[in-house]
């Protein structure tokens, strides 16, 4: 190597530097997500599920309630092409009516489809951010007192969290359905059956759905943080903050929960297709949301009733809810490699 090669090496080795030195964890695993097509595309469809949901009033050509009996059960011509199965009247054995008034046709009320799936949206997304929001909250609490502290405080509420574990959240949240629903019409007003089944009306039926995932939706993030705290108390940087005079507190929020994070967020991003499957099949059911109010599983079920004769009234909103459910779990997918620290530093 020459005199005159080394400044440039020098200079390679600089930008190197630059681009490597002082590059935190979160900045490198952001770099590495942006790079994950499948994960940019499901943060993609989530961020525009979300805008939809938020201005479902102005991007809704109508109202989900609005009804034009005339209009029952029509479809606009490139609907009546896509399905083999469904023949338009003036032909033979035509039996659909053809309007373009309605951008995927119209239920068996003469009620848009396009419109209550949009509206459909924000039930689906309340469910998939309500049911993290428990779960983190309850959860994280739960599994970080019980890790940290150890002994009987860990067995008592590992113990606690095992008796949850026996109420499974469908059978929960249709025991809650038949309390405070069922018994609605015999309680007396002002009781707390009577507003509670009052506060479930005027949300359109989803309290209940709420209280049940979040109580019960909690206990796997218990332990999960309880088993990520047991794997760092005993670091030799949280040894160095204890023996700095830390508080526990100060222990716990500044050096055990940011280390932490990583697997919580994998761990609820891939846990929110659950939520949204739950709320879709309680609506499936019949035991979701209120009618009119609109939900991808209702609609849904709804629909398979005709989809001999009117499939897109199924098959939309199940392609909205496979849309949405898929767009979490490739995002979720994205967060777990890109989070992985053994993925530190590579492309």
């Amino acid at each position: 190597m020459t005199v005159a090669d080394q400044p440039a090496n020098n200079t390679n080795v600089a930008k190197l530097e630059r681009k490597y030195q002082g590059e935190s964890l979160w900045a490198d695993s952001w770099r590495r997500l942006r790079r994950n097509r499948l994960a940019v595309l499901g943060g993609l469809v989530i961020l525009v599920a979300i805008f939809v949901a938020i201005f479902a009033s102005v991007i809704a050509p109508f109202s989900y309630d609005q009804q034009v009996l005339t209009s029952a059960n029509s479809a606009p011509q490139w609907v009546i092409n896509l399905f083999p199965t469904m023949k338009a009247q003036g032909e033979p054995g035509g039996y659909v009516k053809v309007s373009e008034m309605y951008l995927l046709g119209a239920d068996n009320l003469g009620r848009d489809l396009f419109s209550r799936i949009i509206y459909g949206a924000r039930i689906s997304l309340s469910v998939a951010f309500i049911g993290p929001l428990f779960s983190i909250m309850v959860g994280m609490a739960v599994g970080l007192v019980a890790g940290y502290a150890g002994g009987r405080t860990d067995n008592f509420l590992m113990r606690f969290v095992d008796l949850m574990y026996a109420f499974p959240t469908t059978l929960f949240v249709i025991l809650l359905l038949a309390i405070f629903r069922g018994g609605a019409s015999e309680a007396a007003p002002g009781s707390f059956v009577y507003n509670m089944s009052l506060l479930d009306r005027q949300m359109g039926g989803l309290l209940f759905v709420f209280i049940g995932i979040g109580l019960t939706s909690w206990m796997g993030m218990a332990r999960l943080v309880r088993g990520q705290v047991l794997s760092v108390r005993e670091k030799e940087y949280i040894e160095a903050a204890k023996s700095l005079g830390s508080e526990n507190r100060t222990v716990v929020l500044r050096h055990i929960l940011p280390n932490i994070l990583g697997p919580i967020i994998i761990a609820e991003t891939l846990t929110i297709p659950t939520y949204i499957s739950y709320e879709a099949f309680l609506s499936f059911i019949g035991l979701g949301v209120n009618p009119p109010t609109p939900s991808w599983g209702s609609m849904i079920s709804e629909g398979s009733q005709r989809i001999t004769s009117y499939p897109n009234q199924a098959l939309f909103p199940a392609l909205a809810l496979f849309m949405i459910m898929f767009a979490f779990n490739f995002l979720g997918d994205g967060l777990r490699d890109a989070l992985d620290p053994r993925m530190r530093g590579s492309d």
